[in-house]
């Protein structure tokens, strides 16, 4: 397929400037900037959407900016419902350092499930340029730029300022400036002409188009991509929606390689197709075959376990991917009983806890919210160690294996 025509077959067209789609396969500049700002620490399968199609562009010869927003981190994204918490700067760094493996290691994974190159990556962080900027120069350059009927006119000023609305601070107000300025920086320092983007940003995108065409008298487009909807609630994935899948393994806001395998496992068969053009790297005809097999039989989930295990390859890699599958095929096969071998099998796919008191394994670990919650647990049974039920909640767990609570619920004694 040609780029047009991959992106149409995926879904990934909301707004645009572009007219013709078709021009992107002959674009002479081939160089395109995305951004995503460390307000956690870690993307979410939200942001891995368009993550996805970034790495679409990539795979058809376009040469790929990503950017961390060290700077707009630190002011915040506006929501539509409410004024953001400010960040403390440590944990914005700490954060957009993080996001930065995350961003590699996706495309990295992608280039390498699809064979193709990943073409000279470039990370940019925007704190590099605007900690040096002049606020008089900055108002004089970018806010004469811009007029206030213009600004006032977006969606989400006119519910936060409007009846009933929360109000905004200048800050936030100011925030489409500052994204604006990065695409004008990018065009001015590697003659970026084409940002991507979610749906929720596409009016932040043509700041920057505005910006260009008013200081440089140029031309620059955007491109973007809807924004993916849960299909079983409805609601879009996110972090502010309280239903993120996040695609982080491990820290404060992670999902671990096996919950996120089984996420995708667990999904409708209505959704399936949907998702499987959004998320994997399987081309048209693979999965019209795919779909055609689990017709066949929908009770074996080929569909889903195509599509978990595809998303999985590209976030977490293939090995991690096939321990995830190994982990659901046996761990759910009540016949199967957990060995201390399955430390070394299942590493990295479930988190992992020292051995220790069978109460405060389950307390460090998060199986339990406490060691009140961690002893009701023990009590009722709902505990176990390599298959053998613990009934003491000071029984010393000294061997290596899989801890167990409730039916799916596990981590690696190591």
């Amino acid at each position: 397929m040609k780029l047009s025509e991959e992106l149409e077959f995926r879904g990934f067209k909301a707004e645009t400037t572009i007219e013709n789609p078709e021009s992107l396969d002959t674009r002479e500049n081939k160089q395109f900037y995305w951004g995503a700002d460390p307000s956690a620490d870690s993307l979410t399968i939200g942001n891995l959407a368009a993550l996805m199609m970034c790495a679409c562009f990539v795979k058809h010869g376009y040469k790929p900016y990503l950017l961390v927003g060290g700077a707009t981190g630190q002011i915040g994204d506006p929501k539509e419902t409410g004024e953001r918490d400010l960040k403390p700067l440590e944990e914005v760094e700490r954060n957009k350092q993080k996001i930065k493996a995350q961003i590699e290691r996706v495309l990295k994974n992608y280039a390498d499930l699809t064979e193709t190159k990943n073409n000279d990556l470039t990370l940019v962080d925007n704190l590099d340029w605007f900690k040096d900027i002049n606020y008089l120069d900055f108002l004089r350059t970018v806010g004469k730029a811009f007029s206030m009927t213009q600004l006032l006119d977006r969606k989400f000023i006119q519910n936060r300022i409007g009846e009933g609305g929360s109000g905004i601070s200048y800050a936030e107000f100011s925030y489409t400036l500052i994204q604006g300025y990065d695409f004008y920086h990018l065009y001015k320092e590697y003659g970026v002409t084409l940002q991507l983007c979610g749906a929720d940003q596409f009016g932040n995108c043509s700041s920057g188009i505005h910006l260009i065409k008013r200081l440089e008298n140029a031309e620059a487009d955007a491109w973007s991509t809807p924004l993916v909807i849960d299909p079983v609630s409805g609601r879009k994935f996110g972090k502010s929606e309280g239903n993120a899948v996040w695609l982080a393994s491990e820290g404060e806001n992670s999902t671990t390689v096996f919950d996120f395998y089984q996420f995708w496992l667990n999904q409708p068969d209505t959704s399936v197709e949907y998702l499987m053009k959004f998320y994997t790297i399987y081309s048209p005809e693979e999965i019209a075959e795919i779909l055609k097999e689990h017709e066949k039989a929908p009770e074996k989930r080929i569909a889903q376990k195509a599509l978990a295990k595809s998303v999985t390859e590209v976030v977490h890699g293939v090995k991690k991917a096939a321990a995830a599958i190994s982990a659901t095929e046996k761990l759910f096969d009540k016949s199967y009983v957990p060995s201390p071998e399955d430390a070394e099998n299942f590493a990295g796919v479930f988190p992992e806890e020292k051995p220790g008191l069978a109460i405060d394994v389950l307390a460090n670990s998060g199986l339990a919210t406490s060691k009140s919650d961690a002893r009701k647990l023990i009590k009722a049974g709902a505990v176990s160690m390599n298959g053998e039920k613990i009934t003491d909640e000071n029984a010393e767990i000294t061997t290596k294996g899989i801890l167990k609570k409730g039916k799916n619920k596990f981590i690696v004694i190591n």
